[in-house]
């Protein structure tokens, strides 16, 4: 017996390539699973893990994986018939060599979306590298677990690869680290000391993976990586140890922001930062680049001490049972809130896996003083007067598995609401998660506890932890730089940046805002700023399943259409002597109809797959099988959307017995 199925499960009609659009996503440490997802392999490749003792997927308890379509490389698992075509790709235009005296900056990641944050800096033979992020998945990938940078040219120039700083612990900072590592070379890291905690924290996930080269660094230190030197100053963020980086060149500082808001009351700058800023500014700024995720916002940024000071408020005049839901990654203002609580004598739970290993981290690194009994169980809780219980937890973006969302459900093992409960969402609502979150409220609400939202308070729960448009305006003219590269944030965002820069007295010719994959360079001596119309290598690379590569466009798309509109499956016993079928067409329909209930269409598209197969059929096994299933879908797609306004994934199987 001989199964003929179409291997990519895409119908034989002409899609034009195309790369998905990146948009806007989560790039905080949320409340998501963290997968064990074995070596990373290139392009694809066999799926069955290289160490075997390692524990099975989540998605299958089989102890070795078919390899997956979709990825340049892959094994295809049916052979018995000539396979498709890839769509057609130009090939690469070669990158020239940079010119002795130039410097280069590749921006891999964070230049057309928030998240996978990376860059390249290139200074004669030295390549210094900026942050290693991932992105979650949007609609644009669905299925796939993280969105990577492209770093191609990385591993085609990892011999001249120096190192690389990691500015802070956010995931869309060091998420890649251990899928793009290995592929580099596993170049030395410097970060500051919490950073650092953070990285091995993550890289215990990865046990498979050899150890990380990581060198703990303070702030002001001035090392050598390579022949260039580079320092480290501190900046404002929502995560201890965050940094700023300085590389000196000839022709002036070339310098990297990172994402920052400004430490202020009233708009007047903290007399620390003043001092951090106007050292900088003492020399010059060759290149700046800096964050954009908050140029849409106006005026300067609500300071975290306003946020702290309205949650103590809140925590204290409140004698109930407190839920605050924050992100994980929110750590200064975690800390604060528990040292609140044991202040007011309650006792804090921990709900949320990421929100418990930070917590832990913070441990380790000292920098939570509070009692160990301050920290109990939800078992526990159940023990005290409600007054006495604080429950910090994830979730307040609505996701569906998370803390807070199990516990308004009712399908928390322990903790559910009740009317006398107030729930603090201390956190904005990421773009996309609107229906998310309304949801959550609406199950909050129906146990008739009371909610606090940013939106609905007259006091501060929440500040963001990138600076808004005046912060931004402020940075500017302090530093004037010579030349600008906005970063951080999507395309409009950046230009919005652009528009700043050049009300701060900047001219077009001094700023350049890139894509993914753009190469911009420095040339004659510091005086001049070039965008290369060649590009880096840029293609959508994702974390699917155990292969990272780059993903085909058909198989996103096909996931979008099985999302959409569902799979039609026509499956055909035809004998092999006759070319004619053995039986009726056998039809499979999911996420598209009730069978059950069209039986009159169930009956044309039978006697229409009888018609084609007839009209193809060979003896003695000479039916072209290709060109019969061709035939099949695209008669069977124009009939369905005829009949039913709807675009099934249509697939033949032929089965010849």
């Amino acid at each position: 017996m001989t199964s003929y199925l179409d291997d990519n499960l895409i119908t034989p009609s002409d899609r034009p390539h195309r790369t998905p659009s990146r948009t806007e996503n989560r790039s905080t440490q949320g409340q998501y699973p963290q997968r064990d997802l074995g070596t990373p392999q290139r392009f694809g490749g066999s799926r069955k893990a290289s160490n075997t003792s390692q524990p099975p997927h989540p998605r299958n308890n089989n102890s070795s994986y078919p390899a997956k379509t979709g990825f340049q490389n892959s094994s295809r698992p049916f052979n018995d018939h000539k396979a498709k075509r890839a769509p057609f790709k130009k090939p690469r235009q070669p990158i020239p060599a940079l010119a002795a005296g130039d410097i280069r900056i590749v921006t891999l990641g964070g230049f057309e979306e928030i998240g996978k944050n990376m860059i390249a800096f290139e200074i004669g033979n030295d390549i210094i590298i900026v942050d290693a992020g991932f992105q979650f998945e949007d609609e644009t990938t669905p299925g796939v677990d993280y969105i990577l940078p492209n770093t191609k040219y990385l591993e085609e120039n990892k011999d001249r690869i120096r190192g690389a700083v990691i500015t802070h612990g956010h995931l869309d900072h060091i998420g890649g680290l251990p899928f793009v590592w290995p592929l580099i070379g596993n170049p030395k890291i410097y970060c500051l000391k919490f950073t650092s905690l953070m990285i091995q924290k993550r890289q215990d996930e990865f046990k498979h993976l050899p150890p990380l080269d990581i060198q703990e660094v303070e702030l002001g230190d001035s090392i050598k990586m390579g022949e260039q030197t580079v320092e480290f100053f501190g900046i404002t963020h929502t995560i201890p140890d965050s940094m700023g980086i300085k590389i000196k060149t000839p022709w002036g500082n070339l310098i990297n922001q990172a994402d920052f808001k400004l430490d202020q009351v009233d708009e007047v700058v903290s007399e620390k930062e003043e001092k951090v800023y106007s050292k900088l500014a003492e020399e010059k700024t060759l290149l700046l680049m800096c964050d954009s995720t908050n140029q849409e916002n106006p005026g300067w940024s609500t300071p975290e001490w306003k946020v702290h000071r309205d949650l103590e408020k809140l925590i204290s005049e409140n004698k109930t049972r407190i839920f605050l839901a924050a992100f994980a990654s929110q750590l200064e203002r975690l800390i604060r809130i528990i040292e609140i609580a044991e202040e007011q004598g309650r006792s804090v739970v921990l709900e949320g896996r990421s929100m418990k290993g930070n917590i832990e981290v913070a441990k380790i690194a000292g920098m939570i003083k509070v009692k160990p009994t301050t920290f109990i169980s939800a078992e526990e809780s159940l023990t005290l007067p409600p007054h006495k219980v604080l429950v910090l937890t994830t979730g307040a973006q609505g996701e569906e598995h998370a803390g807070l969302m199990r516990m308004a459900t009712k399908n928390h093992k322990v903790i559910s609401f009740n009317e006398w409960d107030t729930v603090i969402l201390s956190s904005s609502i990421i773009p996309g998660n609107e229906t998310a979150v309304a949801r959550l409220k609406d199950a909050i609400s129906r146990s008739g506890a009371k909610i606090v939202t940013y939106r609905s308070s007259e006091l501060y729960v929440h500040g963001s932890g990138h600076g808004n448009r005046e912060e931004v305006r402020w940075l500017h003219n302090k530093l004037k730089p010579q030349f600008f590269i906005p970063q951080h944030g999507t395309h409009y965002m950046l230009q919005l940046h652009k528009q700043l820069a050049m009300e701060c007295g900047m001219t077009k010719d001094e700023i350049v805002v890139p894509d993914d994959g753009t190469i911009v360079e420095i040339r004659e001596n510091g005086t001049k700023l070039v965008r290369l119309d060649v590009k880096a290598p840029s293609d959508l690379v994702t974390v699917d399943g155990f292969s990272i590569g780059e993903a085909q466009d058909v198989v996103l798309r096909d996931r979008k259409m099985l999302s959409e509109d569902g799979i039609f499956l026509v499956v055909m016993s035809i004998d092999p002597r006759t070319g004619e079928l053995r039986k009726s067409p056998d039809i499979i329909s999911r996420g598209f109809i009730f069978l059950k209930e069209e039986p009159e269409l169930i009956q044309e598209c039978r006697s229409t797959v009888r018609r084609i197969v007839q009209k193809y059929a060979q003896p003695l096994g000479q039916t072209d099988y290709d060109k019969l299933k061709g035939a099949i879908s695209d008669h069977l797609r124009k009939t369905l959307l005829q009949r039913t306004a709807k675009r099934p994934l249509v697939i033949p199987v032929v089965i010849a017995i």
